[in-house]
């Protein structure tokens, strides 16, 4: 039931996202060789697929978690997000004007340029650094069914190596 809700979900916020902008398409893994996002699920640990399309790019993540958390049966409890990558990150920031992930993405590789003086021999010491002020985990409350963000944020999945194929894990826990 949670696979084929995200396939609705995922084709109607492709029409009127970011995703959209970025030339992306939601599908299932198992609906397409090259998916933007796909979602798969062990237990209660659930595996969203994300494929970034640029080096440092702030993509909005929001109505993939919120449709895990809808399809559960949880109405009360924590959406913890993790990113198991040393170049990609997670944070929650303003997500209603676009120019701000923009303007983030901007600062970040203009205070911690790509090139730079840096010891670490893969060339992307940069990525790990961004990464590691960005942060690799976020905890959102959920109440009534729904994340409980403020009136203009939104979850972003924060890529500084890409464009590569990466995973967002999302572990949903209900009070007591």
């Amino acid at each position: 039931m949670l696979a084929s809700a995200f396939v609705i979900l995922a084709s109607a916020a492709a029409e009127e996202s970011a995703f959209l902008r970025l030339a992306c398409t939601f599908q299932l893994l198992t609906l397409s060789p090259y998916p933007c996002l796909s979602l798969s699920s062990v237990a209660s640990l659930i595996t969203l697929e994300v494929k970034t399309s640029r080096r440092t790019l702030l993509l909005n993540v929001t109505p993939e978690v919120q449709q895990i958390v809808s399809s559960s049966a949880i109405a009360s409890g924590v959406c913890h997000l993790y990113v198991p990558h040393t170049t990609a990150g997670i944070t929650i920031n303003e997500a209603d004007d676009p120019d701000v992930a923009r303007d983030i993405e901007a600062t970040l590789d203009r205070l911690i340029p790509h090139k730079g003086p840096y010891k670490h021999a893969e060339g992307n010491a940069d990525s790990h650094i961004k990464a590691s002020l960005v942060g690799s985990s976020a905890t959102v409350l959920i109440d009534n069914g729904r994340l409980v963000l403020g009136r203009w944020q939104g979850i972003f999945f924060c890529e500084f190596d890409g464009p590569r194929s990466r995973h967002l894990l999302v572990k949903l826990a209900h009070d007591p």
